[in-house]
This record gives structure tokens, C-alpha cells and sequence, in this order.
């Protein structure tokens, strides 16, 4: 899969779909604190450097982030 980096105001991200048929496990999404389930297309992302701060999206909440606010989940 792709990654690419993405410029926003807390810094740069490492951006990685996810397909469908990639995922084998349900996931939190940190933007609105539901399910990505098994078989769900996502995102994954994590600040440049930090891979395992990675967190897994829905694309629609990961583009909506800057005006919502990311939400903090404990790990």
C-alpha cells in the first residue's frame, strides 16, 4: 500500500490506506470513538518518526480532524 506524508498544523503524518480485505481485526476510531470493523477500508496514520503512536481512521473522520479535534483513547 501507499503511504504518503500529510503537512497539517500539529505536524507531519505518515498516511497509509488500508484496505478492506487487509484488515483482520476491529479497530477505535480516535476521531469519533466508533468501530472500524473487520473488512472495514481505513486509514491508518501516525506523526512522522513515531510509528507506534499509529492510530487506525475512518477517512471521512481523519479529513474532519483539524475541525473536531482528535479525542485522546487510553491504550
Amino acid at each position: 500500500m501507499l503511504e504518503r506524508v500529510e503537512e497539517w498544523p500539529d505536524g507531519d503524518w505518515v498516511v497509509r490506506p488500508v484496505t478492506g480485505a487487509a484488515t483482520r481485526k476491529t479497530y477505535r476510531c480516535p476521531g469519533c470513538e466508533q468501530e472500524i470493523r473487520v473488512a472495514t477500508p481505513h486509514l491508518v496514520a501516525w506523526p512522522v518518526g513515531t510509528v507506534e503512536d499509529r492510530r487506525h481512521w475512518h477517512p471521512p473522520c481523519w479529513r474532519a480532524r483539524d475541525r473536531r479535534g482528535r479525542r485522546r483513547l487510553p491504550r
